[in-house]
């Protein structure tokens, strides 16, 4: 039987999560009042569990199958959950589901859950097709804990609305008092080291010079806002709107070699104070 105890954070593993950041602005927690909550980076979702917000949430992505997954999360818990039950942490099984492109949605979604405990470093890419091609990464996880994570998403998700859009779309949901967060993917490296040509594609130099519009629009709504970014003079520079910034240092998960995984900067920018 799985206990109704919300978990406070994210039922999936994700590259660039921010489950580290919530440590940081724990004291900070009760003190950020604000009305309606959004994230249209919704990725692993760990600021939004983090926050808990028992206010109406917009989560949205462009990643269709990740949205699909918060859905069928959000309403059919106990169907995901049986048919994560049914599959086996092994080699052959993984490659067998990942190339397993049948089912409903509520089996794309335990599929994807299970795909992302057991992938390599819980990376979400895809090929030329649009077909998941993260290698197995023998990770093994408890799934009794699993499915308490899934039953809390799911209360947790009740009072919000999951959609597939573009970021720059949000902003006619947004009204005064609301937060919002933003956490796109990272297209400049960290440490000054330039631009990361391969995510040109996920989210380009316009789209970052756009997000920045769209900061100044949430502060004309009389909204908050927290951004995260790689730590980078031209993130500076694109970014720059004279309220908070704060660097925090946090390692790189994504890597199989242990020491190559190096301490890295990133920029919070924020009309909030943190403590």
């Amino acid at each position: 039987m799985v206990e109704n105890k919300l978990e406070y954070k994210s039922f999936l593993r994700w590259a660039g999560g921010k489950n580290w950041l919530t440590k940081l602005i724990q004291t900070t927690k009760t003190k950020i009042k604000f009305n309606n909550y959004h994230e249209p980076f919704l990725g692993g979702g760990s600021m939004f569990f983090f926050l808990n917000p028992h206010k109406n949430s917009f989560l949205s992505d462009t990643n269709s199958e990740l949205i699909n997954t918060y859905k069928a999360v959000k309403n059919n818990p106990k169907k995901v959950i049986e048919i994560i039950k049914t599959f086996s942490n092994n080699k052959d099984f993984y490659y067998q589901l990942r190339d397993d492109l049948s089912g409903d949605k509520i089996f794309k979604a335990a599929r994807f859950i299970f795909l992302n405990k057991t992938s390599f470093n819980g990376i979400y890419r895809v090929n030329r097709n649009g077909h998941y091609n993260v290698p197995y990464g023998n990770k093994h996880f408890n799934k009794e804990t699993l499915f308490k994570s899934i039953v809390s998403a799911s209360i947790q998700l009740k009072n919000s609305e999951i959609f597939c859009d573009d970021f720059r779309n949000i902003i006619k949901n947004i009204n005064e008092n609301d937060l919002v967060y933003l956490d796109p993917p990272y297209t400049i490296s960290h440490n000054n080291n330039g631009f990361i040509r391969y995510n040109e594609k996920l989210f380009s130099y316009k789209d970052q010079l756009s997000l920045s519009k769209m900061i100044d629009k949430i502060k004309n709504k009389n909204a908050f806002y927290i951004l995260s970014n790689a730590h980078h003079d031209e993130v500076r520079r694109i970014y720059n709107k004279g309220d908070n910034r704060y660097v925090f240092n946090r390692n790189s998960l994504v890597s199989s070699n242990m020491d190559s995984r190096k301490l890295y900067k990133e920029f919070i920018f924020t009309n909030i104070k943190f403590d």
